[in-house]
């Protein structure tokens, strides 16, 4: 039985390729169609861990669907129907080679590269004596080029995306402008809920008819980093961590016990103990952001449950 889904094999109908990402398995078919499975694999400083987490990919499925359902009125995404709890089923997009990653606060990559010294991200000019956490005046964006596998995703300025074509300017203003808008969406969702929307990215793609289309997910604990409102404000005045609900703690996780991405660290064994610490945090944010009880499946073994809700497409 699969109760932990780490890799697909499936074989579908009209199938023209597969690609293996760090998270999804993504199947392309014939009439632009995509079949995405969500792993239950993890990832950190672009690094796939060999352990799974029980139950992540569920929960990175339904949010993203709950997101961009939500969000369809400000930009056309690409998602056309969830057959499974880790399946998604949409529009193949070309993909724009750049994140469009939004901050709010002063957290994660921006602060470390702020606290080496810089004070110009992407072109956005930082003030100084910001503390980690700080909220910034309004949110910035700081785009990452899409790298490619096994390559760190690095930063970009707005100034040299268009001068090295990567997209045209009109198309990254376009992309500026709605980027700003699903935060904003996201932002106000997660208030309701008692969370505070700290960073996200979203990635874009052009459709058949070149269509500027959302694709992949957004607003989920892999893409976006929450702490939690009530206790926000005393916490940085007390100048401690924050309590959130992101992927940032397993990053810290992964810190504390000596690895960080870089050449010759090994990743440290994660315990039963640390998987289901990191898969109740998933499961609570699931809970906390779209405000109702994470169901889990009654099947235990994932590839048989995808088989059957598939096999219209299975070979």
């Amino acid at each position: 039985m699969s109760k932990v889904l780490l890799n697909s094999s499936f074989n579908f109908k009209n199938q023209i390729s597969k690609y293996v990402g760090k998270v999804r398995d993504v199947y392309e078919l014939k009439d632009d169609i995509l079949i995405m499975i969500v792993s239950d694999r993890i990832s950190a400083f672009d690094v796939v861990m060999p352990t799974g987490i029980t139950y992540k990919g569920q929960v990175l499925n339904q949010i993203a669907n709950e997101m961009l359902n939500n969000s369809s009125d400000i930009i056309d995404n690409w998602l056309i129907e969830i057959p499974d709890p880790n399946v998604s089923i949409g529009k193949k997009c070309n993909p724009i080679k750049i994140e469009m990653v939004v901050r709010g606060y002063l957290s994660g990559h921006s602060y470390r590269l702020y606290n080496s010294g810089h004070r110009n991200l992407c072109g956005n000019i930082l003030p100084e004596n910001m503390k980690e956490n700080d909220k910034f005046k309004s949110p910035i964006i700081t785009p990452a080029t899409k790298a490619e596998k096994g390559l760190h995703d690095e930063d970009i300025t707005p100034k040299s995306i268009i001068e090295q074509n990567i997209i045209n300017k009109d198309d990254y203003e376009y992309l500026h402008e709605k980027s700003l808008e699903l935060f904003k969406r996201g932002t106000d969702l997660a208030s309701k809920n008692g969370l505070i929307l700290v960073d996200s990215k979203y990635e874009f793609g052009y459709d058949s008819n070149g269509v500027i289309t959302l694709i992949d997910e957004i607003h989920t604990p892999d893409s976006s980093r929450y702490f939690y409102k009530d206790s926000y404000d005393e916490l940085q005045i007390k100048g401690e961590k924050q309590k959130q609900l992101s992927k940032e703690f397993f990053r810290e996780w992964l810190m504390q016990n000596g690895f960080q991405g870089k050449n010759k660290q090994v990743i440290p064994k994660m315990t039963e103990n640390v998987i289901d610490m990191v898969s109740r945090r998933y499961i609570e944010l699931y809970e906390k952001l779209i405000g109702k009880k994470f169901v889990i499946s009654s099947s235990c073994d994932i590839v048989k449950r995808i088989n059957k809700n598939l096999k219209d497409f299975i070979v």
